[in-house]
């Protein structure tokens, strides 16, 4: 970019006119213009210390989603998050609604191993449930995304896979009305439109937001429904006090295309076996914030929020080899599975940052508290729903529910962390969490006695860790992590899938931690981010066979542990060819090394020792690396992408089952290219995805939403154009 301006030597005056009661000595000074040159940086990393947060020693990333040329329309995950290295993408869902990914092998399942947010707001649907995150955020809304490894748990959450938070833009506060439009129209039917306007009135900020986004999808019977809004509020009374309040809402009803098996797969990827099975979640998240300034070293926080909604499906979920045809008898199809959860999860948090003098040297002290209370409804009948192929949740009356049950959680947490300056360059951060609350199960499961499941999960858990960070120069630094962490028994781990099985009362919560030291900087035109790692992941839920005296049945118990070790390679270099011609080439790679230990699987009426055993899904290559050439206003991107085969099994089968359900996933090679174009206030994009058209797949699931092969979408087109005045920034 190239911009002019007019600098003061007053501060903090920067590019405003003079004051009129400057000095004399000051008029007379002639101010000359300055040409500035710079290349906008699509990622960064949080600062040591941010609102009341502290990230000093953590390993982060910060994705400025405003500068990136990707595939915003449909959150193309690869795109988006190509230069934080290790990401897997589970890609099953090419609409765009639900971002599936992990980091350092853990579940991608709608992100459930993070604690995910937006503007600081927990949008997972219930934490000690059901962790998934069912709300879906238009893209065109967020300003940037910041990404926290687990070491960062202890003042946020447990999870191990850290947090993702999504911040929104935010409103242009010199506009008293700002306008934003992005339209995009796109291959198997895609139309998407979002449109935004914000600014400032008074001592109020403002922005509000409409998404609404179809599509025929790249399957057959894979069509899709969105919608969103949000509105901000920011009331600010004085400088150091704001008030915040938000409401977000999405929805979407998705028609889910079925699995197929390895020989329909390479015979016709498009192709469907299900046309009756839909997915629509309608979440809403209110929050209120209220930030104090009380001094210059001391912050506080004060959030209340809640998670308001349901998720609904009708499927038929048996394998593809099992069609969905209609019945010779009725002269209708069977009727479909229903699943409804009903969310109401409110959290409220208080958090402080205090600075302070210790011993002549400066130390950071960030604590707080964190209440959840939390009610999940489940309801689930296999064959009680409607016999049409719309979507309709009705239940027949005579049939009714199958479960109907209650898992509500009240949990508190404590958690602080101190930053100590032991010399102009060591800072060392020690920090405790405690996690205490309990679940209590009620309600009625027909096909179980609810006197043999635990009813009631306890949840005590101290977490310690300390991070570090030496200082080599102004632009360099070592970091160093450990942290504990902990994943609750959440509802699907209690309740079995049927009456021959049973649940352990004696499950435990899952727990480990999460160990790094890296290495990041920049020099010259060359920036990097070079880490290894260690998580420990005990108490892994599964199943075994027991034969209790000629009984036989299925336990759902603790089954083991697994380690996973790897590396993480972030580096870009960015270059001039000529004065209007700049360039830049990056890669961002990871290896993984993630085995079960200690761990055996069931097979039939046998459990094996899985011990040494590859965890499933999880690569043991993922490397993404792009080049990007910006001529003044234009710029054009490629970006490769590779991820290595997986297995889809604790067993580490290799050869497809008849279903597809199990069997080697095997490695893909994806080439995008994404174009943009910008002429003053507005913007025009080209997104080539998939620009060789590979057919692959990234996972074959074991149970929902059906076992089996789900292709990946193949060679699609994207054009967008986007209109601003001001509104945000």
């Amino acid at each position: 970019m190239h911009q002019n301006y007019y600098f003061c030597p007053v501060v903090p005056c920067g590019n405003r006119l003079l004051p009129p009661n400057i000095p004399d000595t000051l008029t007379n000074l002639q101010i000359r213009e300055i040409s500035i040159r710079a290349q906008r940086e699509n990622i960064g990393r949080l600062p040591q210390k941010q609102g009341t947060y502290l990230w000093s020693g953590k390993k982060s990333e910060v994705i400025n989603l405003e500068n990136a040329d990707v595939n915003v329309a449909e959150k193309t995950p690869r795109q988006v998050f190509a230069k934080i290295p290790g990401v897997f993408v589970y890609d099953m869902d090419g609409t765009g609604n639900q971002t599936n990914i992990s980091t350092r092998g853990l579940d991608p399942h709608r992100g459930w191993e993070f604690n995910i947010r937006t503007d600081g707001i927990i949008t997972n649907s219930d934490i000690y449930g059901y962790p998934a995150s069912h709300f879906s955020l238009p893209f065109e809304s967020v300003g940037r995304i910041e990404l926290v490894r687990g070491t960062g748990a202890l003042q946020y959450g447990a999870q191990f896979g850290g947090m993702l938070n999504y911040k929104l833009k935010q409103p242009d506060t010199s506009q008293t009305i700002g306008f934003e439009s992005i339209s995009s129209v796109g291959s198997f039917g895609l139309l998407s439109t979002y449109n935004a306007i914000g600014g400032e009135v008074g001592k109020v900020q403002y922005y509000v937001y409409y998404s609404k986004r179809v599509s025929s999808g790249y399957r057959e019977n894979s069509a899709s429904d969105f919608d969103g809004q949000g509105v901000m509020v920011n009331y600010m009374p004085s400088a150091n006090f704001s008030l915040k309040a938000e409401l977000l809402r999405s929805n979407y009803l998705y028609q889910m295309p079925g699995p197929l098996t390895d020989a329909m797969f390479a015979a016709d990827p498009r192709q469907s076996t299900r046309s009756r099975n839909y997915f629509n979640p309608e979440i809403y998240i209110p929050s209120l914030t209220a930030e104090w300034q009380l001094s210059r070293q001391t912050r506080l926080q004060w959030t209340v929020s809640g998670i308001f909604g349901e998720r609904g499906s009708v499927r038929n979920d048996n394998p593809a080899t099992l069609a969905d045809t209609i019945n010779a008898a009725t002269l209708t199809y069977n009727p479909r599975a229903v699943d409804i959860d009903r969310f109401n999860s409110r959290t409220t948090e208080f958090r402080l940052l205090q600075g302070y003098d210790i011993f002549g040297k400066k130390s950071i002290l960030v604590a707080g508290i964190q209440y959840f209370n939390n009610d999940l409804h489940r309801r689930f009948t296999p064959n009680g729903g409607t016999t049409g192929s719309n979507f309709d949740v009705s239940v027949d009356p005579v049939k009714g529910w199958l479960r109907d049950l209650h898992f509500k959680t009240q949990n508190v947490a404590f958690f602080a962390e101190n930053k100590f300056l032991i010399t102009h360059q060591l800072s060392i951060t020690p920090g405790i969490r405690y996690e205490s609350g309990r679940s209590k199960m009620s309600g009625e499961l027909a096909y179980y006695d609810p006197e043999d499941l635990p009813a009631t999960i306890k949840h005590n858990f101290p977490l310690l860790g300390v991070s570090a960070d030496f200082e080599l120069n102004d632009k360099q630094n070592l970091y160093a992590g450990w942290s504990q962490a902990y994943r609750p028994v959440i509802f699907k781990d209690i309740i079995p899938g049927n009456a021959f099985e049973r649940t352990d009362k004696k499950l435990e919560d899952a727990y480990g931690y999460n160990a790094e030291i890296g290495w990041r900087g920049a020099a010259g035109g060359f920036k990097w981010d070079v880490s290894v790692f260690r998580l420990q992941y005990n108490n892994r839920l599964g199943s075994a066979s027991v034969d209790e005296n000629g009984t036989f049945y299925v336990l759902r118990t603790n089954i083991g542990n697994s380690v996973t070790n790897g590396l993480e390679i972030f580096g870009e270099y960015g270059f001039l060819l000529s004065d209007n011609l700049r360039a830049s080439v990056f890669s961002s790679t990871s290896y993984f090394d993630a085995k079960y230990k200690d761990a055996q699987f069931r097979v039939a009426s046998e459990n094996r020792d899985i011990d040494g055993n590859r965890l499933e899904s999880v690569p043991e290559w993922i490397s993404r690396n792009g080049l990007n050439l910006r001529y003044k206003d234009l710029s054009v991107s490629f970006l490769y992408s590779y991820t290595g085969e997986t297995f889809s099994d604790p067993l580490n089968t290799v050869e497809p089952s008849s279903t597809g359900a199990t069997g080697l996933v095997p490695a893909y090679n994806l080439l995008d290219l994404n174009a943009s174009y910008r002429l003053q206030n507005l913007l025009f994009r080209l997104s080539v995805n998939n620009l060789t058209d590979e057919q692959y797949f990234t996972k074959r699931p074991s149970f929902y939403p059906g076992p089996g092969v789900w292709p990946s979408d193949g060679r699609s087109v994207v054009l967008t154009v986007g209109v601003k005045f001001g509104g945000s920034r």
